[in-house]
């Protein structure tokens, strides 16, 4: 796995239409998890690639209706089979973090990357995801210096009290931290 012009090469692209410019473009300093699944604890089909592109139909499932109109993206998405999705590049600005703060830092999403893994807080993920995460970080960590193993974080610990993931399924041992 390499990254050129801010893609990795060898994944699965699909543009997402929520992304901007960071404020400072080569600020990529922190590298936040998370996990989705669509409708919620369900695996597969086409519904995350639907929600970071705007085309959710919130007639196709209950739990739509409260989401199809939210604008929001991550730069990868890993799902369970270890398939890595790539929604924005790495220099651009995605739409993942939300209100945050690390270490005294808001606005995450000017300096962060974020990585969704398909699955939900109290489920564990599976080992394809845990060894693509660790070659996906292992490249993020070769080709961009101002990330390190010391931050990277979870979508929990940037908004307490507003989210949980990656959950307590998350194996935190596992990453090559």
């Amino acid at each position: 796995m390499e990254i050129k012009n801010h893609w990795l090469t060898h994944v699965a692209k699909t543009l997402s239409p929520n992304t901007d410019m960071r404020p400072i473009e080569e600020d990529i300093s922190l590298i936040v998890i998370h996990c989705i699944s669509l409708p919620p604890k369900q695996f597969g089909g086409k519904h995350i690639d639907q929600l970071f592109c705007n085309k959710l139909n919130p007639s196709e499932h209950p739990y739509f209706k409260d989401i199809y109109q939210l604008k929001v993206s991550a730069h990868l998405l890993i799902k369970r089979s270890g398939e890595v999705i790539q929604y924005v590049p790495f220099n651009q600005r995605a739409w993942h973090a939300g209100v945050s703060e690390y270490k005294g830092r808001k606005k995450c999403n000017d300096f962060s990357i974020g990585i969704e893994l398909e699955g939900y807080e109290t489920c564990e993920y599976s080992e394809k995801q845990y060894q693509q995460l660790n070659c996906v970080i292992s490249t993020l960590l070769a080709h961009y210096p101002s990330l390190s193993k010391k931050r990277i974080t979870g979508h929990s610990d940037i908004a307490p009290g507003r989210k949980t993931d990656p959950g307590d399924s998350f194996d935190w041992k596992r990453l090559i931290l």
